[in-house]
């Protein structure tokens, strides 16, 4: 076990933010507790406390650096100043936000719960909404070079969104039969994209 001394400069934070989420996704938020924390990393029950005020406070942390990671990822997959066609950017998206669901079903689960619940911070909504425009903002891209069809972009991401988070639940929940998830992404991202072109 580590002592109180092992841990500088914000290392106990991020220690408590791992753990967390390895309980999130062993236990349910309901086993998370930061006495339990504090107890698992081998540090004064007090030492959580420097970093967050509450339980809810752990909560709201990890739900905004999962949001950070998530966003991070699907804007390096819809980089503008990538040379290939917005399709493959889409498709590129479309399969890291189902790694990401698939790797972190109980945190993802969390982040939008925290996001809804009443008085989440500005920072977590901003977040979560960020994910969305990332997508809008490529479509808008795919719009101007006559690639998507018209329309809100916001809204036709709202549709995309659905599609891949509707795909990833299933895959959580072992409702794909025999067809294996990666095959199952790509034909779910080919009927999208077959959507999105314009006239489709």
């Amino acid at each position: 076990m580590a002592a109180d001394g092992s841990y500088h400069h914000g290392n106990l934070r991020a220690a408590l933010l791992e753990r967390a989420e390895a309980v999130l996704t062993e236990a349910g938020a309901e086993g998370l507790s930061l006495r339990g924390l504090a107890r698992d990393l081998g540090v004064s029950h007090a030492a959580p406390s420097r970093h967050f005020r509450d339980r809810q406070a752990l909560m709201d942390a990890l739900a905004v650096s999962g949001f950070t990671t998530l966003n991070t990822r699907m804007r390096t997959a819809a980089d503008s100043g990538d040379p290939r066609p917005i399709g493959a950017r889409m498709t590129e998206l479309g399969r890291t936000y189902v790694d990401f669901a698939v790797a972190h079903t109980a945190l993802l689960d969390l982040m939008f719960t925290v996001k809804h619940a009443d008085g989440s911070s500005e920072e977590l909504r901003e977040l979560g909404r960020e994910s969305l425009l990332i997508v809008a903002r490529l479509l808008e891209e795919g719009q101007r070079a006559g690639a998507v069809r018209t329309g809100d972009p916001v809204r036709l991401a709202q549709v995309a969104f659905s599609t891949v988070h509707g795909l990833a639940t299933l895959a959580v929940a072992s409702l794909l039969d025999d067809t294996p998830l990666p095959e199952a992404t790509d034909l779910a991202l080919d009927v999208l994209l077959a959507g999105l072109r314009p006239g489709g």
